[in-house]
C-alpha cells in the first residue's frame, strides 16, 4: 500500500510558523532592520523559498543557489543541462541566512550550498528549512526546521513538483 503523502501548502503554512518561532527564540526579528535573508537551493528549495519569503513578508530580495558546480558527484554525473547562476542580490556577511530546500536526505546538497553560500561571505548564522526530511543523512547535516520527516522504502523517492502549483509525487525507482 503506498503512503499519503501530505499537502504542501499545509507543510507551508507549518514551516512559516516554525520558522517566525525559531527566528524569535533567537531574538531575530523578521520584521526589524537585520533581518533574515532567505536563499533557496534550485529548483525545488527555490519554489519552497520562494512561497515561503513571499507569506513572511520579508522585504529583502529572494537569493537562489545553484549548486551544480559544487555537487561531490560532479565528476561521476557530470553537468546537468540546466545549470542555473546563483544569484545572492545583497552581502551574506554576518548575516543571517534562512537557507532552504525541498527535500534533505543524505545532506550531500546542503553541503554543496554551504560550500558556495561560504564563498560569498561568512554568515553569522544559518538555518536549515526543509520541506521533507527523509532522515536518512549520509553527513552530519540535518534540517533545524521541516515539514515532516517521511521514512520511504529503499526504491522510493519523493520529488517536489511545481512551480504552480506544488505538489508532492512518490516515485519508485527503477531496480
Amino acid at each position: 500500500m503506498e503512503q499519503a503523502l501530505p499537502e504542501v501548502s499545509a507543510l507551508l503554512a507549518s514551516l512559516r510558523m516554525e520558522v517566525l518561532a525559531y527566528l524569535s527564540k533567537k531574538g531575530i526579528d523578521p520584521d526589524g532592520e537585520k533581518q533574515p535573508k532567505m536563499v533557496g537551493i534550485e529548483t525545488g528549495g527555490v519554489w519552497v523559498a520562494r512561497s515561503l519569503h513571499q507569506s513572511m513578508g520579508l522585504s529583502s530580495p529572494l537569493g537562489t543557489l545553484d549548486i551544480s558546480f559544487y555537487r561531490d558527484d560532479f565528476t561521476e554525473k557530470g553537468l546537468h543541462p540546466k545549470v542555473k547562476p546563483s544569484t545572492l542580490p545583497f552581502s551574506v556577511e554576518n548575516e543571517t541566512i534562512i537557507l532552504v530546500d525541498d527535500v534533505v536526505m543524505s545532506g550531500r546538497t546542503v553541503r554543496a550550498a554551504l560550500n558556495e553560500l561560504f564563498d560569498y561571505g561568512r554568515p553569522s548564522l544559518v538555518i536549515l528549512v526543509v520541506l521533507i526530511d527523509l532522515n536518512e543523512h549520509q553527513l552530519p547535516i540535518q534540517p533545524d526546521i521541516s515539514g515532516v520527516k517521511l521514512t520511504l522504502k529503499p526504491n522510493e523517492r519523493v520529488k517536489l513538483t511545481g512551480p504552480s502549483p506544488l505538489a508532492l509525487e512518490l516515485r519508485q525507482l527503477d531496480r
